[in-house]
């Protein structure tokens, strides 16, 4: 049985490279965080989770009603391996295609814009209906109704954390946008998300 550290470390590697992706939350956290510091990141980051805690949870009800298929974990498996590939092939197709733009300007304070900027990104919500899923569905085989919660914490923290940090990373006037590091470091989390969608068709496959 998969203990709860070893399931948190592959939560947290396949979760990384999505909360530290550039998009339209990210620039939005920049550009309050350039004013607002620090707690502007930390607004933002309640709001994304007003919209990612019950997604997990409508999530985790249908694993508890798809549950009675057999195919139902083989379906899951092809699936997230699939969207971890075109994530990870569209997340290295934006690195290198970023210019040094000018973060977006929104016009709502960074709680407001956490929810529209999370519930209105079609990338996150692919993201939790297929890899997440498969993340949810995993833990609740082993934790039962407990395992949606387990997903979500192992989650969270670390939007806080990358959102509160990138804000006050910003508020020092680092440039982290056009960060050439910032660059190679997505590129390599989109490798680890490759090796992981190989062993999630290995496990639908075997």
């Amino acid at each position: 049985m998969t203990s709860i550290l070893e399931f948190a470390v592959i939560v947290i590697i396949i979760s990384v490279s999505g909360v530290m992706s550039p998009g339209p939350l990210f620039a939005a956290n920049i550009s309050y965080g350039l004013r607002e510091g620090t707690k502007s990141g930390i607004k933002m980051a309640v709001g994304h989770s007003i919209v990612e805690f019950p997604l997990i949870v409508l999530l985790g009800i249908g694993v508890f009603s798809l549950g009675v298929f057999p195919e139902f974990r083989t379906i899951i498996s092809i699936l997230g391996a699939i969207t971890l590939f075109v994530f990870a092939t569209l997340q290295i197709k934006a690195i290198l295609d970023q210019k040094n733009q000018n973060p977006i300007q929104p016009k709502h304070g960074p709680l407001i814009t956490g929810i529209a900027f999370s519930a209105l990104n079609p990338f996150f919500i692919i993201w939790w209906i297929t890899i997440g899923f498969k993340l949810i569905s995993d833990a609740m085989m082993i934790w039962a109704f407990s395992g949606m919660i387990i997903v979500f914490f192992l989650h969270v923290w670390m939007d806080f954390v990358w959102l509160g940090g990138t804000a006050f990373l910003a508020s020092k006037s680092s440039k982290i946008i056009s960060n050439k590091n910032y660059k190679f470091m997505m590129i390599g989390l989109s490798m680890v998300l490759v090796y992981f969608g190989i062993a999630f068709l290995i496990e639908a496959f075997v």
